[in-house]
């Protein structure tokens, strides 16, 4: 009788790493949370050397920063910054938007619709968490259609820059409503509308961020 063979156990660092990828991404951290390796250690059971590990590929990737004393934490982003990243966010998105577009085929529209209401729950229970979460999947949802994943990859990585930024942004917003650009990107996919989505996108990915930057 043949067996299946096992996946591979993940390495200590690389799932301390991706918990907390996850959780900067989702915005569960504020800016300028700090961390200190011997908390990672203890919340995940790992000695110091994964903990390190996890938090240099972290900072690597400008979802943590480290100080010149060694101080680890969440960034707090400059206007400037903000502004550099939602220009990215418009680029990159628009793109994959676009790319995405010539497959967009029913059920996927119809997936995004379900997601769609599933931030409409988040907003009307105040959750930013799951508001940022679901808002992210909607994205990924549609730009994985676009068979692009540097790009896609590209994009998580601001992504995940922004997180905690995003997180000071809902509470700032006090948002009572989902996205009107999403429900523009919904309607630029059923009519085939080039223009309307990179239009519906950049509005979307943009106008919190330099609400924020104002």
């Amino acid at each position: 009788m043949l067996t299946r063979p096992q996946d591979p156990p993940i390495a200590a660092h690389d799932r301390v790493y991706r918990a907390l990828r996850t959780r900067i991404m989702h915005g569960q951290m504020e800016p300028s949370t700090a961390l200190t390796l011997r908390g990672i250690g203890k919340e995940f059971e790992v000695s110091m050397t994964p903990a390190r590990e996890a938090v240099r590929r972290l900072v690597a990737e400008g979802a943590l920063t480290l100080s010149s004393s060694g101080r680890v934490s969440t960034p707090e982003l400059s206007n400037e910054r903000i502004e550099e990243l939602a220009a990215l966010r418009a680029l990159i998105e628009t793109e994959l938007a676009t790319r995405a577009l010539p497959r967009a085929h029913l059920a996927l529209i119809e997936r995004l619709t379900a997601i769609n209401a599933t931030i409409s729950e988040a907003v009307a229970k105040g959750d930013a968490v799951s508001y940022i979460r679901r808002n992210l999947e909607f994205h990924r949802t549609l730009y994985l259609r676009a068979q692009a994943p540097a790009m896609l990859a590209m994009a998580e990585t601001v992504w995940l820059q922004l997180g905690p930024t995003m997180r000071k942004l809902y509470g700032r917003m006090r948002q009572g409503t989902p996205p009107e650009s999403h429900r523009l990107i919904l309607a630029a996919l059923r009519a085939g509308d080039e223009p309307g989505l990179r239009i519906a996108v950049r509005t979307d990915v943009t106008k919190g961020l330099r609400l924020l930057a104002a």
